[in-house]
């Protein structure tokens, strides 16, 4: 078979079977268009995937991750909600760098966390570094999911592609500190949030 036959074959096979695999499964919202970059699971009210498969979710398993439902997002869920920028000096290399990205909080509303200021919400990163902090202390830090540096995206292998962050400059308890202690709450590499109902 030539390619150009091939390649128009497999282009029909794709184009007819994609309906089947379109479907949605019962009580979930349409699923990502791109690839999952961040899955939100716990005490919220949306979803659109079902629960952590150990045999194809394998870092969440590593990680000891479980959940019966969950919502995944891509980079263009992500930049579809308005953008904040921010400015930090980061501990990394001790200049200010221009990062944009929505509101955590906006991403937790979207997906139907509560509000209720002492919810807990579990930030965990590709690496496996987690870090536990309220709702309240994400609204006071205006703790933003940057998916931008520089204006450009952050790649995954860096500090990307997504990173939860506020800008630590501009935060007087967290201004004085040293660089190294400042961003304890913000992992880079943020691939799950998990929402704990207080």
């Amino acid at each position: 078979m030539h390619k150009r036959q091939f390649l128009a074959s497999a282009a029909a096979i794709g184009a007819t079977a994609a309906p089947a695999f379109a479907q949605k499964p019962k009580g979930h919202e349409a699923t990502a268009a791109s690839p999952v970059l961040l899955t939100l699971t716990g005490a919220i009210t949306r979803s659109n995937r079902g629960a952590l498969d150990p045999a194809f979710d394998q870092l969440m398993a590593k990680q000891q991750v479980k959940f019966s439902s969950g919502y995944g997002v891509d980079f263009g869920w992500l930049t579809s909600l308005p953008a904040v920028t921010i400015k930090p000096t980061t501990e990394y290399d001790s200049r200010p760098h221009s990062l944009s990205g929505p509101l955590l909080t906006d991403v937790l509303e979207r997906v139907g966390a509560p509000a209720a200021a002492d919810t807990q919400i579990l930030l965990r990163a590709v690496d496996g570094y987690a870090v536990m902090t309220k709702l309240e202390t994400v609204r006071r830090y205006r703790f933003i999911v940057a998916t931008h540096k520089d204006g450009k995206p952050m790649p995954l292998g860096g500090i990307g592609p997504l990173w939860a962050v506020y800008d630590a400059d501009q935060i007087p308890e967290l201004a004085n500190k040293p660089l190294k202690d400042r961003f304890e709450l913000c992992p880079w590499g943020l691939y799950h949030i998990q929402v704990i109902d207080a």
